[in-house]
């Protein structure tokens, strides 16, 4: 994991008063942990982003969703907002389990990324692949998300969990 990533999540912690639990996950936008209090049993999750942009997007998605008072996509779970550092780029929220819809990093709002009908193409192509028999309910996931605004151009089987 990420050192200097990691490092920023232990400082998100220390200041309110919480710790690294452990880590939940990475990616290409950051990194993933679990924090808990020494008073409250339950864990949050801290993504740690490793620049501005995606963590802006993120955040923008997830005031987005709770505005909207979403908290599943056609019964998947989303995590809820907390709160978030623009210092450090993390952004806490609640954990979930599957089914669940996560990792709004690369997403859209308003508008769907300009690509071409041959990146498309291939977008469908490899999505079907990763996706198997779930891509047409990941597909109607994807289209729900598009009611609220918000258009995720990267899916994966890790960030749209069936199971």
């Amino acid at each position: 994991m990420d050192e200097e990533l990691l490092e920023k999540a232990e400082a998100y912690a220390i200041a309110r008063g919480l710790k690294v639990a452990r880590g939940l996950g990475f990616g290409i936008h950051g990194i993933v942990v679990a924090l808990e209090s020494e008073n409250d049993p339950g864990q949050t999750a801290l993504k740690v982003h490793h620049s501005a942009e995606p963590y802006r997007r993120e955040c923008e998605v997830y005031e987005r969703l709770r505005e909207m008072g979403c908290t599943k996509a056609l019964g998947f779970h989303v995590p809820q907002f907390l709160r978030s550092d623009g210092d450090l780029l993390a952004l806490e929220m609640t954990v979930v389990a599957p089914p669940y819809v996560l990792d709004f990093a690369g997403a859209y709002l308003d508008f769907p990324p300009e690509f071409s009908d041959e990146i498309w193409a291939d977008w469908e192509r490899k999505n079907q692949e990763q996706f198997g028999a779930d891509w047409p309910m990941a597909q109607m996931i994807l289209g729900e998300l598009q009611d609220f605004g918000i258009h995720m151009h990267d899916p994966s089987p890790s960030n749209i969990r069936f199971r």
